[in-house]
């Protein structure tokens, strides 16, 4: 936890959401009935799921760890999604995200797919270029669009990977956590990932091949740039001059669900 974010106030319920870590299923804006007036909370996952919704995406394997029961409840029972259908995979233990990848593999049945992260929201337009590209593919968001907002603070951007394309919108590496010198070599070019890619199968022989990080964890940055080197897969980078709204952190929960404040979601 960042220094900062044990002053941010929180609500009751976004305390426990916070302490429980499960930040997908944080509760966020509040929203007013038209017809009672009375004042709702909904999770961050429900505005995740309804951008994918509006991008036209009809099937969405959740990733879970093993027992959880307040996601699965909420999609198979609570607020059962009528726009697409929801599947759920298990990751068996917490060993990175191209690990839990690879527990979706069977949910994907060797078609191209795309995965993006549960404490990540996505403009619906990005999403659908996304889907309906026809090859390999990911987003590149400037840095001018992630900090037009102020969603994400400047001093963030180092904390997230930035990425090298070539000339032919080709991704060519991804450089995780650059200092300053490496962003200054970018200049005003600078794209970052937000773990947003149309993938194929073969991915996940990356997942299952690429070598732990440091933290002994298989990463899915590590294996997007594995399939690449070693696998010779060729990956087009979309670009995005758009906003993500991140909830990594405890300080972004406020920020978050202002933004979401009135967005209309539709399971």
């Amino acid at each position: 936890m960042q220094a900062a974010d044990r002053d941010v106030a929180l609500t009751e319920d976004q305390a426990a959401a916070a302490d429980a870590g499960i930040k997908a299923m944080m509760p966020l804006s509040i929203e007013a009935s038209a017809a009672s007036e009375v004042r709702h909370s909904r999770p961050f996952l429900d505005y995740s799921l309804s951008a994918l919704g509006d991008a036209g995406f009809t099937d969405i394997c959740i990733i879970v760890a093993p027992g959880e029961r307040e996601i699965r409840d909420r999609y198979s029972r609570a607020a059962i999604p009528t726009r697409f259908r929801v599947s759920f995979a298990t990751q068996l233990e917490a060993a990175g995200t191209a690990d839990a990848l690879l527990a979706a593999e069977e949910f994907t049945a060797g078609e191209p797919f795309v995965v993006v992260n549960s404490d990540n929201y996505y403009p619906p337009d990005v999403l659908a270029s996304l889907r309906t590209t026809t090859e390999p593919a990911g987003v590149g968001f400037s840095r001018e669009g992630l900090l037009r907002r102020g969603d994400i603070a400047a001093e963030r951007i180092a904390a997230y990977a930035i990425l090298d394309v070539g000339a032919d919108g080709y991704l060519r590496a991804i450089i995780e956590k650059p200092d300053p010198s490496v962003l200054d070599s970018f200049g005003s070019r600078i794209e970052v990932s937000m773990n947003c890619w149309r993938l194929t199968a073969e991915i996940f022989r990356a997942c299952r091949d690429v070598p732990p990080s440091p933290r002994g964890e298989l990463e899915l940055p590590a294996a997007v740039q594995y399939a690449i080197e070693v696998l010779g897969m060729r990956i087009r980078m979309i670009h995005a001059d758009a906003a993500v709204l991140d909830l990594s952190r405890r300080g972004d929960i406020p920020v978050v669900s202002e933004r979401l404040r009135g967005v209309a979601v539709k399971l």
